[in-house]
């Protein structure tokens, strides 16, 4: 695939947050367009929290000048020392250092409230978990210089839009396996494709026809279609943080919300409350709370948010994702009970999804996992390229603002000073002593990041 197309696809797997406000042209040929611009307007006026969608402190930090400060928390700082080297990571953030905005004070730099989460009870909680009590988790701060020519527009990279990119990747490297482990690989994927061909008929029902389908049957299928789609894990996780994020109105979200923030503790302390064993290692393909066990979760999360909207929320808005993430852009499936259940046949239609799928079975298939490492560095060389392209010094998650940004260590000349940080009484952070390290181009190998294992690097909250 020539630079051209690679382009493309990277274009589309991020949201151009600026981009709803200028009229698209008429006649593209997207049967969702209406319903991309009624979600759009939905988000961002229609709910108790939507101005933030627009207008938030780091949209404000990534559009100005002069220079950022990020938080980065890890707890392997004498490992890191040793070679003088941090590696980014994969995940929600494709290979980049993940990082939290930090705000400048009078007395040091004030944590966002994402970061001050992963600082004091996320990071400890995995500590605790894999037995590493008496570590300590350490704040580091980045200040990034940023140049001139930096992209001042809001363009943040969605990992629910990245199944294209999987898929075409998967179609490059797909000789590092065996003729029979391909077959088998496409078969595995078409049978899990065709035995959740009632929920994705579903989900097109409701969005491209408006069926009306009672949120207690929609969230039991989506419940018994997950473990054959994990994919629909991440996308249920991401519409519910994202409903409250966006309808809570507590003291801590009103707090946050003065700040420019969205309050991450919301689905972080979902997460935990449903999946304790996640601290740390998120696995969002498992991400799948009992449907009779929903309204109790959401209650004891945030009392302020009213359990029966955010189902009837779930079923338009789960049913959109899907019809808009994983469908091959302008294609309506119709006819199910028609469809050829070849490999070839469904790309057509539902490449996406297939790339999604292939994407997590190789993390287990057969020989695969000991060349997935190569799968994520290709496609993290492709997100560098791209973001080099378009002057991107910080990228951030694009699924919604919700603070998770990362430094992109592929840029030219990248200019950054770390130091290492405390947290006063107060809760700011106040830097003790710079360090003389260097951000490496060059993923960390999953085995060795905290998702995977206890070593090196920062937990990643919605790792694809």
């Amino acid at each position: 695939m020539d630079f051209l197309d690679t382009y493309h696809l990277w274009a589309d797997a991020h949201a151009f947050f600026e981009a709803p406000i200028i009229p698209g042209p008429a006649g593209t040929g997207d049967p969702l367009a209406e319903q991309t611009s009624a979600w759009d307007t939905r988000l961002s006026q229609e709910t108790p929290n939507g101005s933030l969608m627009r207008s938030n402190a780091l949209f404000d930090s990534l559009s100005g000048s002069g220079k950022l400060h990020l938080l980065h928390v890890t707890h392997a700082l004498e490992e890191i020392s040793k070679d003088g080297i941090l590696y980014p990571s994969g995940g929600c953030l494709v290979g980049s250092i993940y990082c939290a905005p930090l705000t400048v004070t009078d007395n040091g730099y004030r944590m966002h409230n994402l970061g001050s989460y992963v600082l004091n009870k996320e990071a400890p909680a995995f500590l605790k978990k894999v037995g590493k009590p008496e570590r300590t988790p350490t704040p580091l701060i980045f200040e990034i210089s940023v140049p001139p020519q930096a992209y001042r527009g809001l363009a943040g990279v969605d990992y629910l839009r990245l199944g294209a990119i999987h898929l075409n990747i998967y179609s490059h490297l797909e000789y590092l396996l065996s003729k029979a482990e391909r077959h088998q690989l496409r078969e595995t994927i078409v049978s899990r494709t065709k035995n959740s061909a009632g929920f994705l008929a579903l989900a097109s029902a409701v969005a491209h026809q408006g069926a009306a389908v009672s949120s207690h049957s929609f969230l039991q299928l989506l419940d018994e279609t997950i473990p054959r789609l994990p994919i629909l894990g991440y996308i249920y996780f991401e519409a519910l943080a994202e409903y409250l994020m966006l309808h809570s109105t507590s003291g801590r979200t009103r707090r946050a919300a003065e700040h420019g923030e969205f309050n991450n503790w919301l689905y972080k302390e979902m997460l935990f409350a449903s999946f304790p064993h996640m601290a740390g290692k998120f696995d969002l393909a498992k991400f799948r709370p009992s449907p009779g066990d929903l309204d109790g979760l959401l209650t004891q999360v945030d009392a302020t948010v009213d359990p029966a909207h955010a189902r009837e929320y779930l079923v338009e808005r789960i049913s959109y994702l899907v019809a808009a993430r994983l469908f091959t852009p302008g294609q309506i499936p119709e006819a199910w009970h028609h469809r050829r259940w070849e490999f070839d046949s469904l790309a057509a239609q539902l490449g996406p999804l297939l790339g999604h799928l292939i994407h997590r079975e190789l993390r287990t298939f057969g020989r695969y996992p000991d060349f997935y490492f190569y799968f994520d560095q290709h496609k993290a060389l492709q997100a560098w390229n791209y973001w080099n392209h378009m002057d991107i010094v910080v990228p951030f998650n694009g699924t919604i603002p919700k603070g998770e940004v990362g430094i992109n260590p592929a840029y030219p000349d990248l200019e950054y000073r770390v130091w290492l940080a405390e947290q006063d009484a107060a809760g700011q952070l106040v830097p003790t002593e710079q360090l003389e390290l260097t951000i490496a181009p060059r993923l960390v190998d999953i085995k060795y990041t905290l998702m995977r294992n206890n070593q090196w690097t920062t937990p990643t909250p919605s790792a694809a």
